[in-house]
């Protein structure tokens, strides 16, 4: 999982503001950094369903705030595709 200072790290680098720790782009590369952490756990772990659901989960959660973003702010959502190299 991510450490804290891991978190840090990511939420410096895409927050909005400065008091910025929940925005959308901020949620989405928090996310993201999961989802890659759950894919190497199951790479390992390839009989563990109930991960494989959370990660299903996950990656829902992520599409979604993937789609308000797009709505709200497309230029933002394009430079966050490209930082995080989701979606080809």
């Amino acid at each position: 999982m991510l450490t804290k200072e891991e978190k840090r790290k990511i939420i410096g680098k895409f927050k909005i503001n400065e008091r910025d720790t929940g925005s959308a782009p901020v949620q989405i590369a928090l996310l993201t950094e999961r989802i890659k952490y759950m894919t190497e756990h199951l790479k390992r772990h390839k009989k563990d369903v109930h991960s494989r659901y959370g990660l299903i989960k996950l990656v829902g959660k992520r599409k979604r705030l993937l789609n308000y973003l797009k709505r709200k702010d497309y230029t933002l959502y394009r430079k966050i595709i490209e930082e995080l190299e989701i979606r080809g």
